[in-house]
């Protein structure tokens, strides 16, 4: 539901809301948060809540340390699993310099600026969100252990997936804030699960999968468990991924999947090091239905971008290689950056890659490009790209780059 500024002042005066969090995330996707009190929300509004930038990773030093939070009324929804009296609320925020003018290093606006680019084009894009996680029991000390929940396979059913219960739990809690999720089940690792979201607009997909991931992690601890996203946890078992679709809908006619899908694959190098800003993001590639090369074909799971089957609005490409560490508000807005300069381009998809690229000879494989192979390679790409340095401000690129 969509609030006004007035309408979220009336509903924590009705509702008995006692605790109202102002959101936001570190330029690497962590979520952050001030809780204020109902008194304290029309300033909020009218002026935004100050706090210490330089406490926050890629934020800045002390010397520029104060920013505001400005509550977005729209992203307004209750936390179902904090007490029925005295209830909390959330809402995601964007970030001022002290002095008015918009933080660079708030990667939301970054998605809305991209959101807005796409718009002047005439073309709406649409993505929607699949991420995988591991269920892992905690030790006597209630630390995290890496013994898997149980020993399922792909799409079991219980009592040999015991995770069955927690992802409902998950999709409920969900559901109470205003989010639906499309499907849930069990995935190929032991303790691995996956909880895909039908399309939305960018900005509505990347607060959902912000969200997502406080849900579940929220929910295993309550079941006395450790939700894991990291990309590659037991190094015998598939990685997870965040897997993203992606459509469009335009004014113009035909052609632009075929010239976005281009654009993100000529892109792609460039893109990885905020796709997969980790150590770890490198180990999941080339294993398991992880891409390494630098391809496209329909419905093959070997591939960096596959066509899924579907029709009509259900026409849509998916994107194989970011895991959940991503920030997806990053990613989100260099996939629609990366398409526009396809479609601005008129870029031409490369040739159909329909084999089984796991399986395929040394001689095919060297006909394509791959992804980067370690960390260091992606940010020295990133670091070097005129795209990158286009779209991603100083103290971004620097912050996942390290140079």
């Amino acid at each position: 539901m969509k609030y006004t500024q007035n309408e979220v002042l009336q509903y924590v005066k009705e509702e008995d809301i006692k605790f109202i969090r102002l959101a936001f995330c570190d330029v690497f996707g962590r979520q952050k948060n001030i809780s204020i009190l109902p008194g304290e929300l029309p300033r909020a509004f009218a002026q935004g809540i100050p706090f210490d930038g330089s406490a926050i990773a890629g934020f800045g030093d002390e010397a520029y340390s104060d920013l505001l939070l400005h509550p977005d009324p729209d992203t307004l929804t209750v936390l179902p699993w904090r007490p029925e009296h005295g209830r909390v609320v959330r809402m995601f925020s964007s970030i001022s310099l002290s002095g008015g003018a918009d933080f660079p290093g708030d990667t939301r606006r970054l998605l809305k600026r991209a959101v807005e680019a796409a718009e002047k084009l005439g073309r709406g894009f649409f993505f929607g969100t699949e991420q995988e996680f591991y269920l892992f029991n905690l030790d006597q000390n209630g630390q995290p252990t890496l013994e898997p929940y149980d020993q399922a396979g792909y799409m079991d059913i219980a009592p040999e997936d015991r995770g069955e219960n927690i992802r409902r739990e998950i999709c409920l809690t969900l559901e109470q804030m205003g989010i639906a999720p499309e499907s849930s089940y069990h995935k190929e690792g032991p303790g691995q699960n996956e909880i895909d979201f039908r399309y939305s607009n960018p900005l509505t997909a990347a607060d959902n999968a912000m969200t997502f991931r406080t849900v579940v992690k929220t929910v295993a601890r309550r079941n006395g468990l450790w939700a894991d996203f990291s990309p590659r946890p037991l190094p015998d078992w598939p990685g997870n991924g965040f897997h993203i679709n992606i459509s469009v809908r335009s004014e113009h006619s035909g052609g632009d999947l075929c010239h976005i899908i281009a654009g993100i694959l000529e892109k792609a190098p460039e893109m990885t090091a905020f796709l997969n800003p980790t150590e770890n993001s490198y180990a999941r590639f080339g294993r398991f239905k992880a891409p390494r090369y630098i391809s496209w074909s329909s419905e093959n799971r070997s591939q960096l971008v596959r066509i899924p089957s579907g029709s009509g609005e259900y026409r849509r490409a998916e994107l194989r290689s970011p895991d959940p560490e991503a920030n997806p508000y990053l990613a989100l807005a260099l996939m629609i950056q990366a398409g526009l300069c396809g479609i601005r381009q008129r870029l031409d998809l490369p040739m159909v890659a329909n084999l089984n690229l796991y399986k395929a000879p040394p001689e095919v494989l060297a006909r394509y490009r791959q992804l980067p192979e370690s960390l260091p390679e992606a940010q020295r790409l990133a670091w070097q790209s005129a795209f990158i340095r286009e779209h991603m401000p100083a103290c971004v690129l620097e912050s996942f780059c390290k140079q």
